[in-house]
């Protein structure tokens, strides 16, 4: 072989031995993971008392149980929330583009506003944001 097919060899992209430095990376970076995790396992302190065996809720003591249902309504206005939420994302490529699409792109625009308001009407009318039963 050449010398200069050599170098192409050793600096093709799709030759595994590109790949070493990358996984040497992986292996280096798994063997700390995993060494550190046995250091803190075997160095650390093991006094398992009632009291660190118990769940923690953020210092508030447990009441009931955690199994009891919730309304619906949160789940709803949650849901909501983020349809209406993610109606805003699509302004900005409109916003970026605004002088390139022109009419036809502000007419587009106006359909997509007029369908939401038609959602957001359709939600009022059910009554999916009103709290009262």
């Amino acid at each position: 072989m050449s010398s200069m097919s050599q170098i192409l060899l050793a600096t093709d992209p799709q030759s595994v031995s590109s790949y070493i430095p990358l996984m040497l990376q992986f292996a280096l970076a798994g063997i700390v993971v995993i060494a550190l995790m046995l250091l803190t396992h075997s160095l650390g302190p093991k006094r398992r008392t009632a009291d660190k065996l118990i769940n923690f809720e953020s210092g508030i003591e447990q009441i009931g149980n955690a199994r009891k249902p919730m309304g619906v309504k949160y789940f709803v206005v949650a849901i909501l929330f983020v349809l209406f939420d993610v109606e805003v994302i699509f302004f900005y490529p409109y916003a970026v583009n605004f002088k390139g699409l022109g009419t036809e792109g502000f007419l587009a625009v106006l359909m997509f506003v007029a369908l939401f308001v038609c959602g957001f009407f359709y939600v009022i009318k059910k009554g999916a944001l009103k709290w009262e039963d």
